[in-house]
């Protein structure tokens, strides 16, 4: 533009463009004033983009927004930085951008590294800045990060292929094919059952239930045996019990528990997975929460004075974007996220609707004087309403959490679904939603037909499970690294697998859980009560029990034929020695641990039941014996078998088999103590014995608190959300799987319990351990090897050799 003269507005509006400066006039006219010839306008290809990539994007485009500030895109460039704006067009003077860049004050100057702009670079922004900060449309100096689709969406399945009908197999047949990926291999039923077992109900299968399944020879066993573990409600909740408490951070001990800082909610959660309740009726009794489920929305109110970013309303902001969003808010909640488009102001909205008192934003722990205002994540599908009560602020958000337009909401449980099941998610990592998925028409598809199925998380977990891709063999892949498909990855077993794979075939598992939950059911029902008497050789009233005193009890009968099941429980106050037809079944010097027995040595015709029964203590005290039985076979009533009436006693003892050399002269008859009630305690826990079987793990490891083995073996502490485990081992759990005392204490007394069940040959403990350890068959080389460590005659000490060196195989220690 030359010299000459034009006339300002007195009251107007200025409008530019990229162009150049386009004057709407509106008002008077008052005066005249002359213009002086501008400098040229900075180009913006050839002369600003070089500036602002050699000093400027390193710091301040895509991933990175130091300060908050962004320069990617022009309408980042505009938005400013966490402390206002960065460049105002048309107005250098005074600019921020341009103060910084030309500052002398090495603390103020902007890049603060390397020597700084040269004087020629600072005039050609300074001009940019005067020319109205023009830009190249479309313009970015990196691509724009994905963003996920937010609305559900059904893609079409593409053909079968091969007769492979499975939508899963129909949706991942023609990924591979378009990739050129090779078709995994099928799995053998030995290793499906394992796989699907440990994947389902977390245990591992039984010698019995293997060989059951290896023999069936109908088409549609694998399905079958899905439906089966899938209606086993409670181990089932046993093994997912601990994905969700990681998920949740639900404990039964830690920080806050003790002083009301945080709650549990192990009875809501329980009974949630035992019913199979619907997930958007789970997501919406966590976000707007009932009594029992309270705890998740609580998070922990930690003591003493905690960072703006750890205060409950942001926990739950945090908590519920992470668990059902997948979505990472722990950064927006302190600045700006650097790693995705989450703002604070993002972070402190989904806060507000859980907070009860007004509540400030802090930007990296400093107030900024702004209020937080409630508001949802995704207004294109509603809105909380900011004014309502927080009650009535939570029922919405639960209800736009859950809403069908929300696919973000299924996409997300399917993924870790999906992840947990095969061994990587379909998004990965899980808590990444804003990733690109390697293939978006199988989440898709999965999330639609997981909504259009109730929201059914076990139909979901069958229809993975049932698909030819979960049931082929395990990639050959190391480390977490590409997701993309190749097959099933091999996955370590969760620390709760492992110890309750070793309770299971050791027998050790405690009575009594930790975890408080309902009763175990019997026949869908209530749990069943135990019938039997506590006994002893008096009432304990009017002749009180000695300390130290030692008895033996005994109780003959008869039966027609062998049962095909036996379920027994037994205790005693102090200690016993059980036996069964002169073999020695039971062991304990713990009444408030009684044992589950699963079965018992019975034989048709003269059965009998010898205890040797002990009471401690240091004077007179209550002792007493119980012992109850359930017997069923395929004809006939169910045999019941209780401590009581025709049960009797002496004082001499037999030898270490349960037998007398020679008959005892004097037989007294059992008498019930006069007080029923002294071990009421354990009433429960012999109920659910009785209820769930007798042997096996009555009680999961999920259910347990953590120990030095299980925390050694990645079980966290739960005070942060926990999505995923380490995926490899440790120095710490390599030595407490060498030589822990836990570990070698549950191998020791296995072995002397496998021992005492009945008489073994080398070969029969190898086929049996095998089985129910590896769900195959030993090779003949490993036969060779178990009947060196075990010897001619076994030993509980070279059992536990055996079962120790087992357990360390990677074969038993992976579910693959």
């Amino acid at each position: 533009m030359g010299g000459g003269w034009c006339f300002p507005l007195a009251m107007g509006e200025v409008r530019r463009d990229m162009g150049g400066i386009m004057r709407t006039l509106t008002g008077l006219f008052l005066f005249a004033v002359p213009v002086v010839a501008a400098p040229p306008a900075a180009d913006f290809a050839h002369e600003v983009v070089p500036i602002l990539k050699k000093h400027c994007v390193e710091c301040h485009s895509g991933a990175k927004k130091k300060g908050g500030f962004s320069m990617n895109t022009r309408e980042e460039f505009m938005a400013g930085s966490e402390n206002g704006p960065v460049a105002k067009a048309f107005e250098s003077h005074g600019s921020r951008l341009v103060e910084v860049i030309g500052a002398s004050d090495k603390d103020e100057r902007m890049p603060p590294k390397g020597e700084g702009l040269s004087a020629e670079e600072i005039a050609v922004l300074t001009r940019w800045v005067d020319a109205g900060l023009p830009w190249e449309e479309g313009f970015a100096f990196q691509a724009a990060a994905w963003e996920p689709p937010l609305r559900p969406s059904r893609p079409e399945l593409p053909p079968v292929v091969d007769g492979r009908e499975h939508p899963v197999d129909r949706l991942l047949d023609a990924w591979m094919a378009e990739k050129r990926v090779a078709r995994p291999e099928p799995l053998g039923d030995g290793e499906f059952l394992r796989r699907v077992t440990l994947d389902i109900t977390g245990l591992l299968p039984t010698p019995e239930a293997l060989a059951a399944f290896l023999a069936d020879g109908a088409p549609d066993k694998r399905s079958r045996v899905i439906d089966g573990l899938l209606a086993d409600r409670e181990a089932y909740a046993g093994h997912w019990i601990s994905f969700w408490n990681d998920l949740l951070r639900n404990d039964y001990a830690g920080t806050g528990y003790i002083d009301g800082g945080r709650s549990q909610i192990t009875g809501w959660l329980y009974a949630a997975l035992l019913g199979n309740k619907p997930y958007d009726v789970f997501a919406r009794e966590l976000i707007a929460p009932t009594a029992g489920s309270e705890g998740f929305s609580r998070g922990i109110k930690w003591r003493g004075a905690v960072s703006a970013g750890q205060v409950v309303p942001v926990q739950f902001a945090q908590s519920v974007g992470q668990v059902f969003l997948g979505i990472n808010l722990k950064c927006a909640s302190c600045h700006d996220s650097f790693i995705d488009r989450w703002k604070l102001s993002d972070a402190y909205g989904l806060a507000a609707i859980y907070a009860d008192q007004p509540l400030e934003l802090h930007r990296c722990d400093v107030p900024t004087g702004k209020q937080a205002v409630a508001a949802w994540l995704f207004p294109e599908i509603g809105q909380v309403d900011a004014k309502l009560p927080r009650d009535e602020r939570l029922k919405q958000l639960a209800g736009l959490m859950t809403h069908p337009e929300n696919g973000r909401f299924t996409r997300t449980i399917v993924n870790r679904m999906w992840h947990r099941l095969t061994g990587a998610g379909i998004v990965h990592p899980v808590d990444a939603m804003q990733t690109p998925p390697w293939h978006a028409g199988l989440l898709d598809w999965l999330a639609s037909e997981f909504a259009a199925t109730g929201y059914d998380l076990q139909k979901l977990i069958r229809l993975i499970c049932t698909s030819q891709a979960y049931q082929s063999r395990a990639a050959a892949l190391a480390g977490e690294g590409t997701p993309e498909w190749r097959g099933p990855r091999a996955r370590r077993m969760t620390a709760e697998q492992f110890v309750d794979a070793v309770w299971r075939l050791t027998g050790t598992a405690p009575a009594k859980a930790d975890a408080s939950i309902p009763p175990r059911a019997a026949g869908g029902g209530a749990a069943a009560g135990p019938g039997a008497a506590w006994v002893w050789s008096s009432d304990g009233v009017k002749e009180p029990h000695a300390s130290g005193q030692t008895i033996a009890l005994r109780h003959r009968f008869t039966l027609a034929a062998v049962p095909e099941k036996a379920v027994a429980a037994v205790t005693c106050d102090n200690g016993f020695v059980l036996f069964v037809n002169g073999r020695k079944v039971a062991e304990s010097g713990n009444w408030e641990q009684p044992v589950g027995l699963a079965e018992l040595p019975l034989k048709a015709g003269e059965n009998e039941i010898v205890a040797v029964a002990t009471n401690g203590g240091s004077g007179p005290n209550p002792a007493g014996f119980w012992f109850e039985a359930r017997l069923t076979s395929g004809k006939g009533a169910p045999v019941v078998l209780r401590s009581g009436a025709g049960w009797e006693w002496t004082a001499d003892l037999p030898d270490k088999d349960g037998r007398w050399a020679k008959e005892p002269s004097k037989w007294l008859p059992a008498v019930a103590h006069a007080r029923q009630g002294t071990w009421a305690a354990v009433n429960g826990t012999l109920a659910e014995i009785l209820a769930g079987g007798g042997g096996g793990p009555v009680v999961r490891a999920s259910l347990m608190k953590s120990d030095l083995l299980m925390r050694a073996l990645g079980r966290p502490n739960r005070e942060q959300i926990v999505s995923t485990r380490p995926a490899e081992l440790t120095t710490l759990e390599a030595m407490d799987l060498n030589n822990g005392a836990i570990l070698t204490g549950l191998l020791e007394r296995g072995a002397t319990q496998i021992l005492a069940k009945r008489a073994w040959t080398v070969a029969e403990l190898s086929d049996w351990l095998y089985a129910g350890a590896l769900s195959r068959k030993p090779t003949e080389e490993e036969r060779l090897v178990a009947g060196e460590l075990l010897g001619g005659s076994p030993t509980a000490s070279s059992l536990a050799d055996l079962l120790w060196a087992v357990c360390m195989l990677p074969e038993f220690q992976l579910v693959r």
